[in-house]
């Protein structure tokens, strides 16, 4: 297994859609444990595979709780298929936006569907963090960021910023003195 790069925002890369899986292989399989691997290793609870620059509708997620067992789910082309009209809005942040956390408004019940490894498909009403996270994760497939449901004031900010640590972490790091705080 491998621990994967992260793209970042504002890679372009992170606003293109991503394509169904139609094979069910080995290396589906593996592509899986690299970004649950990565996932874990970034203290993260969902990733979708065009974060780690792999244009297919593959998301990893996990959300036990400190005092439970890991409990991965890897889902295969998930979509949406019913969502509540009911909203709730709740904190989110994402691997590919470092330190950034929004109040984002999103239904509060979707029921998803998705396929296994295996390729059987599943059916299920998600709720809560859940949810949201489902959403979220589906979100990137269709390369939308949790900050494209913020208003344009909040989202510039925050893609400014990292526009501007990316800048001087390469300056840092071609040896030159960064600048004082």
């Amino acid at each position: 297994m491998a621990i994967l790069p992260v793209l970042k925002a504002p890679h372009p890369r992170l606003t293109k859609v991503s394509r169904p899986v139609a094979q069910f292989d080995r290396a589906l399989e593996e592509l899986a444990e690299n970004m649950l691997e990565t996932m874990y290793a970034a203290n993260g609870i969902g990733l979708a595979a065009p974060q780690v620059d792999v244009h297919l509708r593959v998301v990893v997620m996990d959300l036990h709780q400190e005092d439970e067992p890991p409990a991965p789910q890897i889902l295969v082309n998930p979509e949406v298929l019913q969502a509540s009209a009911e909203t709730a809005t709740m904190s989110e942040g994402c691997l590919s936006l470092p330190e950034a956390y929004e109040e984002v408004e999103r239904p509060a019940r979707v029921t998803v569907r998705y396929q296994d490894l295996d390729g059987v498909t599943h059916t299920r009403e998600c709720t809560g963090l859940e949810a949201v996270c489902w959403q979220h994760e589906i979100d990137h497939l269709d390369g939308v960021l949790f900050v494209d449901h913020l208003n344009r004031l909040k989202r510039d900010r925050i893609i400014q910023r990292l526009v501007k640590e990316k800048r001087l972490a390469r300056r840092t790091r071609d040896g030159a003195v960064r600048p004082a705080a």
